[in-house]
């Protein structure tokens, strides 16, 4: 072969083994970009979310949030029953009390169990968590807030799950970057519920929580930003 055929073949190989590389990291650039979420996704919404530092952690106190389980809604029942009633299934009431939960049957999200719930010695087995923790809640923005609001968001059943007793206090305050259920298939739908929380609070979060937040997320890109209630 000669030396002018012999470089134009090296010119081919190269032009190939070029090509080659950038397909291969075009295919990893892609695989790495997060999905784009769904019109009115969690995932879409966590965009809004500003990024942010914890500030003042040492002022916190749970007593800044008002009286645990207070009325807020005004329905004649207090939060705590108002979640129970709506978590619980086979509900049965306190006789002569038309908001006791006297005993009742959960779906825990956190662990899948099923936990019966019964008023009394063992009620701590079923406890009503706060989605989007109040210490994680004041450190992001509601050490800045007036008693109204810090009272509104500890009773706002948007950021309230009744939840398994051991579940609930093994994550304490921590974020989505610190603690997820073991339960898998509700991950989606709990940080969907932290990113609606913060949004309607508006409330920050870490550069860790964010990015434990789109880990979760971009696995269910059409996971839709709940709205509340009860």
């Amino acid at each position: 072969m000669g030396k002018r055929k012999a470089l134009q073949v090296t010119l081919v190989v190269i032009a190939a083994l070029v090509l080659a590389g950038n397909f291969v990291l075009k295919s990893l650039g892609d695989a790495s970009t997060p999905a784009e979420g769904a019109e009115g996704s969690a995932l879409e919404a966590l965009s809004q979310l500003d990024i942010g530092e914890w500030e003042d952690e040492d002022g916190y106190d749970r007593d800044e949030f008002g009286t645990a389980w207070k009325d807020v809604d005004h329905n004649s029942c207090d939060t705590r029953n108002d979640i129970l009633a709506r978590d619980l299934e086979n509900l049965e009431y306190t006789e002569g009390d038309s908001c006791q939960i006297s005993s009742g049957t959960l779906e825990d999200p956190y662990t899948g169990d099923e936990i019966d719930f019964e008023r009394g010695p063992h009620s701590g087995d079923v406890q009503i968590d706060h989605i989007v923790a109040l210490k994680n809640a004041w450190v992001t923005g509601a050490y800045a807030w007036d008693q109204e609001e810090r009272e509104q968001i500890a009773n706002d059943p948007l950021n309230l799950v009744a939840s398994d007793g051991p579940a609930n206090m093994g994550k304490g305050a921590d974020d989505t970057s610190e603690w997820l259920p073991d339960n898998g298939s509700y991950r989606c739908e709990y940080v969907a519920a932290q990113v609606a929380v913060k949004i309607k609070y508006d409330l920050w979060v870490t550069q860790d929580e964010h990015d434990a937040m789109a880990d979760v997320l971009t696995s269910c890109p059409s996971e839709p930003l709940p709205t509340g209630g009860l």
